[in-house]
């Protein structure tokens, strides 16, 4: 079994839960969010969180707005809507329980191992 697949599946498994934490604290463009999330060690390319950007704004979690850029085209800038903040509170509390049960199984194969 490749370890390498499993590791890119267990990130993805949270990178929702990322991105979300990262625009909370404060509006946030792409290229920040990627640069954060590669500065986590969460290396994500962009072919992979636009659509996933895509998909927060249509479920409601995230809207954005577009700014004037000195260097370039508008750039669009995300926040997370009041549905937004809700719903990462909700898997900040379901990620804690994750934590928990995790570390709890895996300390037990360990000592038990």
């Amino acid at each position: 079994m490749n370890i390498e697949k499993t590791k890119i599946q267990m990130r993805k498994g949270v990178l929702e839960y990322c991105i979300l934490s990262i625009i909370e604290k404060g509006d946030a463009y792409a290229s920040d969010i990627i640069d954060e999330l590669k500065k986590a060690e969460m290396i994500v390319v962009e072919g992979t969180l636009y659509p996933l950007l895509t998909r927060l704004k249509n479920d409601e979690l995230l809207q954005y707005r577009w700014e004037e850029s000195t260097s370039g085209p508008p750039r669009k800038y995300y926040a997370l809507t009041e549905q937004g903040e809700e719903f990462l509170k909700e898997l900040g509390e379901t990620w804690e329980q994750l934590i928990d049960a995790v570390n709890k199984v895996t300390t037990q194969t360990h000592k038990n191992g």
